[in-house]
């Protein structure tokens, strides 16, 4: 084997000395640091674990003077650790490449990281390991950026399927919109039966895109209604004043710590997405309000023409 191949598949440490600049620059790192986590774009990889491993080499800049043996000095090995477990934590993500990424700017976050090797690889998706490597320099991660002005609480609003043909529902988010909050709009699914299966998973997904094609239903009786699916849109439609409906798909099946509410219980999960999101207030109309929720909560009945 060529030193070349050989230095490709070496940990990473071997790899940073071989790529050291004209700099002397200390070294700690992670060995085989191995977690169980949902991770993956197929499908096959959803709903289920697999183990991933992880070795981080982080250089950071040699001290000066003595080390007098204080732990405050020196970058610690937590660092490392408390990075990988806060981006795992953060949301469940497609790609290898993106969780990288993530784990390397947090390090260099650190005032004493120079440079990230992160190698991260899949150990149960075939006969060997697959994985992914990456190399950061403090200089290649994006300044912080300052903290901006924190989105206004948004306001809550669950549809039943006799609410969202009301005539009165253009009222309602007129009236709804002169409060001067971000409106997020919850629906369940149609009157109409969702197909029905005995595979969980498959069903779930059935029930979220139920829940889905009314959320486009209601899009259809108010163009200011606009379906999103992610967090980012949220967030944007939350600073720009737009009224949204959640189409729960992604956010449901992305979340770390998913809500226990099944989709065919869609005012339990709409309180578990009010919450996610620290909406001000859960107003239902036209359906009982869900047996609990650590938002507040009101209740409109759909014969009711003002709020």
């Amino acid at each position: 084997m060529s030193s070349e191949i050989r230095l490709a598949f070496a940990h990473p440490a071997e790899r940073s000395e071989a790529t050291a600049g004209t700099g002397p620059l200390d070294r700690i790192s992670l060995r085989d640091h191995i977690v169980e986590i949902e991770i993956g774009a197929f499908q096959a990889e959803r709903g289920v674990t697999q183990r991933i491993c992880f070795n981080v080499v982080v250089e950071v800049q040699p001290l000066t003077g003595p080390i007098d043996d204080d732990v405050d000095r020196i970058l610690s090995y937590d660092k490392v650790t408390e990075a990988i477990a806060f981006e795992l934590s953060d949301e469940r993500l497609n790609l290898l490449e993106t969780l990288a990424e993530r784990v390397a700017e947090r390090i260099l976050l650190e005032p004493q990281a120079m440079r990230a090797f992160v190698r991260i690889e899949k150990l149960d998706r075939g006969p060997g390991a697959l994985g992914v490597e990456i190399v950061r320099a403090r200089g290649q991660i994006a300044p912080v950026r300052p903290e901006e002005e924190p989105a206004a609480q948004p306001e809550l609003i669950y549809l039943s399927n006799d609410a969202i043909a009301s005539p009165h529902l253009k009222g309602w988010i007129d009236q709804l919109e002169a409060f001067g909050k971000p409106l997020i709009f919850c629906v369940g699914a149609s009157d109409t039966p969702a197909p029905q299966t005995h595979h969980k998973m498959a069903q779930r997904r059935i029930d979220l895109l139920a829940i889905e094609q009314n959320a486009w239903v209601l899009a259809s009786k108010d163009d200011r209604c606009v379906v999103v699916d992610t967090r980012t849109e949220l967030d944007w439609a939350m600073k720009n004043g737009q009224s949204c409906v959640w189409a729960p798909s992604k956010i449901v099946l992305d979340a770390v710590d998913g809500p226990s509410a099944q989709p065919r219980d869609a005012i339990a999960l709409a309180a578990w997405f009010a919450a996610t999101f620290e909406a001000s207030e859960m107003l239902v109309i036209g359906a009982d309000l869900p047996q609990s929720a650590s938002v507040p909560l009101r209740a409109m009945s759909v014969e009711g023409a003002s709020l």
